[in-house]
């Protein structure tokens, strides 16, 4: 499974960004994806995760009520609609497939990232 990520970019706090990342691979219908974040100096940090199938997803407390987490089997692509933007929520933005869970470690494939800086 490859991945590539997009929508990142530079938006002021209170606004909203949608990230994509399209897969390709024919095992995507089947595999949870997940959504990472890692900022500058600090460790990469689960933000979001959703079940091969859709029906299921989790987030991190500090996202939830705020982002939202889709996926599109017809394009093979999955999205983190982020709103209410805050400084706080600067990263890197990685998504990833594997088990679905909150461990980075459990996941197989890694997209290459993309930036997402807020402004004030």
């Amino acid at each position: 499974v490859q991945l590539v990520e997009s929508g990142g970019g530079l938006v002021q706090a209170g606004g909203s960004l949608r990230l994509s990342c399209t897969a390709s691979g024919r095992t995507f219908r089947t595999t949870a994806m997940g959504w990472f974040r890692q900022a500058p100096g600090k460790e990469r940090e689960f933000v979001a995760a959703i079940s091969a199938s859709g029906y299921s997803t989790g987030y991190a407390d500090s996202v939830k009520g705020r982002f939202t987490i889709s996926r599109d089997h017809a394009k093979d692509t999955v999205y983190l609609q982020m709103n209410s933007l805050k400084l706080g929520d600067t990263a890197v933005y990685y998504c990833a497939a594997g088990l679905g869970s909150a461990r980075a470690d459990e996941y197989d494939y890694w997209g290459q990232g993309t930036q997402v800086t807020v402004l004030s």
